[in-house]
């Protein structure tokens, strides 16, 4: 009678656990889902040079990729910098591209915030510095060809618009034939040396499409979502 009694006990203290439903089930792996991509390099510049038409322009294209790619619900920016003229006061990229996280089209996390993007960036490189089908970007360095490692950012390591002193923006992303542009290198390779920066490796030699290309670059940039 005691032995029955407990079996009854355990029974009802079974039947009064909490049961995983369908809906927490749901949940459970909605949660485990790699966060939605918030980075991308494009996988094809403008095809103009330095001309990208402006912020505008830019903004436009990373937009249109994104939307090809499926992340056309997300609001995307170019990591693009602006440098102040008479009229208009420069434009540092790193406010154009909101506040983080980002994450690549396969789910990996390159920075938290801004700050960890500008000063603790290890997460960007070669395999991680997709473009927006997660697909990496041809690389010298890792035997790629053609090298397309130059990406295009007229932009200086902390994230702001280098002084006015010279054209280093393209003309603000109209040129695609006078002055120069800083670009970063996605692999963070310089040749074969490692820890070149993502966002400010060195100037280019022109603005042409042609002068892009021959120092390693083919008009790429990055894109951020920046909602």
């Amino acid at each position: 009678m005691v032995l029955r009694i407990a079996s009854i006990a355990l029974i009802l203290i079974l039947a009064a656990l909490p049961r995983n439903s369908t809906a927490q089930q749901a949940a459970s792996a909605e949660s485990e889902e790699p966060p939605e991509m918030g980075f991308f390099v494009t996988s094809v510049g403008p095809g103009d040079g330095g001309n990208l038409g402006g912020l505008a322009g830019a903004d436009a294209h990373c937009q249109a990729l994104a939307e090809k790619a499926g992340a056309g619900h997300r609001t995307w920016h170019a990591y693009l910098s602006t440098q102040a003229t008479d009229n208009d006061p420069a434009v540092n990229a790193r406010d154009r591209i909101g506040e983080g996280p980002w994450a690549n089209a396969k789910g990996v996390v390159l920075a938290s915030n801004v700050d960890d993007l500008h000063f603790n960036n290890a997460n960007l490189h070669y395999e991680n510095s997709l473009d927006e089908n997660g697909d990496t970007v041809n690389s010298g360095a890792s035997g790629d060809s053609p090298n397309r490692h130059d990406i295009l950012t007229g932009t200086m390591l902390d994230g702001t618009a280098p002084a006015a002193r010279e054209s280093m923006t393209c003309s603000n992303w109209t040129s695609n034939d006078e002055g120069r542009t800083i670009v970063g290198h996605h692999d963070r390779f310089r040749r074969k040396t490692p820890g070149s920066p993502w966002n400010q490796a060195h100037p280019t030699r022109g603005c042409s499409q042609d002068a892009l290309q021959g120092s390693g670059g083919d008009g790429l940039f990055y894109c951020f979502a920046a909602d």
